[in-house]
């Protein structure tokens, strides 16, 4: 197969949603129709005695708080495609990884509770898609429980997020009274089975778009009125254009329960037939990487700790612009000018994980990082530099003074901070003159799962002293003054050395601008 044909076959795409709309429930979903597990989990256990956790969320502390609080990847073949999903967190705490995320994905599929419709974490994720202008597929799910009328929720996706979108399915009923969905993309009436153990019946349409056949749902008020439904959005709906599909500009619908996984497969076929291979990359020189180019490029995103505790490991993951990766090839790390030699390469299944040989663009692979790799970093194989355009950062607004419970255990202290920082997530800063150390976050529950962790998987334990939010601004290390220094700006070195004041409010910031109004404060270095 040439680079080009393996290159059509992939699907790399991140799932995002507010927090409990069934993100983490539909991914299971996908993995079960892929055949790469054999049930799904639920990322609440049924029961104490229960070990059943979603396959995606596999850290300790996302089993106990039911909540996805890292993005996980999943590779999986289907209907002879290669997939790669991201899962990402919903908590809008956790909401850097997640745009970080979003930057390696080449579809996007969100995922609504019918009975809240759009909420805000999901207006947020849609923006950043928005702005990349790649395709976004919705699935509405909960038709297992009642929820709001499906035109009063195509209406308020339109009208809240300014997307024009197409009902692939509709459905007909919800709840206990669900019958199934009328599917007007395949042409057919798919039937809910009586039980979980029932098969999906489908029902061709005939030319009137009527289910063919004697059926008795037909005699429902439930099938008139999703008839009638369907008729109106012919007629008065927007039109299905792939084109724009693929613009970002029209989102495909789907209705269906990932719970009980009815309408799921469906979903994914038309996903898988719809939605985008990989496309360019643009370069920080406005230069754009073709997949299928030759030379080998690719991208750093995130870094994961220990996802082996028993081995003290970080994951770099890459996600692959162009060309073929080979295990035990050469690369330039395009920051320093490095060679490294890929060894030690990994795909993933959530925490498992299995020695890759070959992948090509689009895919996901990890490289087992000893302290190379930062986010954001491109690497490519080659005399020809790459440089890939930064990735999003955020300027941390909570912060808290950590410090040792047991000065006997410094040095898992210390490596535990050094490690966690390099995910990304929380950012390490010390004082100026004390070196007292300061992390910062952009939520608060961010600073919930370091201390999780650090004791849980660096036996550290800590406190944590709040000193609230701040604004944190950098300064030109020329232009330093520790005398500039007062209660109302602290200052701090941030984990490169990098001088920056953390300021009370916005009053003592614009005092400080007006004291010195020769020096520029940056929001970001």
């Amino acid at each position: 197969m040439t680079l080009k044909e393996q290159v059509e076959k992939r699907r790399t795409f991140a799932i995002i949603s507010h927090p409990d709309a069934g993100k983490t429930t539909i991914t299971e979903q996908l993995l079960l129709f892929s055949g790469a597990i054999r049930e799904a989990g639920t990322v609440k256990a049924k029961g104490k005695k229960s070990n059943k956790f979603a396959k995606s969320d596999w850290m300790e502390i996302e089993k106990q708080r039911g909540i996805s609080v890292t993005s996980s990847v999943m590779q999986v073949d289907y209907d002879g495609c290669q997939v790669n999903i991201l899962d990402t967190p919903g908590h809008e705490d956790f909401s850097e990884d997640t745009y970080r995320t979003l930057m390696a994905v080449d579809a996007a599929v969100m995922v609504v509770d019918t009975g809240k419709g759009i909420e805000p974490q999901t207006k947020k994720l849609f923006e950043v898609c928005s702005m990349r202008g790649i395709p976004i597929f919705t699935f509405m799910n909960k038709l297992d429980r009642d929820g709001r009328e499906p035109l009063e929720l195509i209406a308020e996706l339109e009208e809240v997020l300014g997307i024009d979108a197409y009902p692939m399915n509709w459905p007909m009923g919800m709840g206990r009274n669900l019958i199934g969905l009328y599917d007007l993309y395949n042409q057919r009436v798919e039937l809910k089975g009586h039980d979980e153990e029932d098969d999906v019946l489908y029902i061709p349409l005939d030319e009137e778009g009527q289910a063919e056949g004697d059926h008795s749902f037909k005699q429902s008020t439930i099938y008139s009125q999703a008839l009638e439904d369907a008729q109106l959005l012919n007629e008065a709906g927007n039109d299905f254009d792939r084109d724009q599909v693929l613009a970002g500009k029209l989102t495909p619908v789907f209705f269906g329960s990932a719970l009980t996984g009815f309408g799921v497969q469906t979903f994914f076929d038309a996903f898988i037939d719809l939605a985008p291979s990989p496309s360019v990359t643009e370069t920080i020189d406005d230069q754009l990487v073709e997949p299928t180019q030759s030379q080998f490029t690719g991208f750093i995103f995130k870094i994961q700790a220990n996802m082996n505790p028993a081995h003290r490991d970080r994951i770099a993951f890459v996600r692959v612009c162009s060309g073929a990766f080979e295990k035990g090839m050469n690369v330039t790390l395009g920051r320093t000018g490095k060679t490294i030699r890929m060894a030690h390469t990994t795909q993933f299944m959530a925490d498992s994980r299995e020695e890759v040989q070959e992948a090509v663009a689009g895919d996901i692979i990890g490289l087992y990082d000893t302290g190379n790799f930062q986010i954001g970093d491109t690497i490519y194989s080659g005399n020809k530099a790459v440089q890939f355009k930064a990735l999003p950062q955020f300027t941390p607004e909570l912060f808290m003074k950590v410090t040792p419970r047991n000065v006997m255990k410094q040095k898992s202290f210390h490596k535990g901070i050094e490690q966690l920082v390099q995910e990304g997530a929380i950012q390490l800063y010390k004082t100026y003159h004390t070196e007292e150390y300061i992390i910062g976050a952009v939520g608060a529950l961010q600073f919930e799962v370091f201390q999780y962790r650090l004791l849980n998987e660096y036996n550290a334990e800590v406190d944590m002293t709040p000193m609230g939010s701040k604004i944190a601004r950098w300064i030109d290390p020329k232009d330093l003054n520790p005398n500039m220094s007062s209660s109302r700006n602290l200052l701090a070195k941030d984990r490169f050395g990098n001088p920056v004041f953390l300021f009370e409010n916005t009053f003592a910031e614009n005092w400080f601008r007006d004291k010195y109004p020769d020096i520029e404060l940056k929001q970001l270095l």
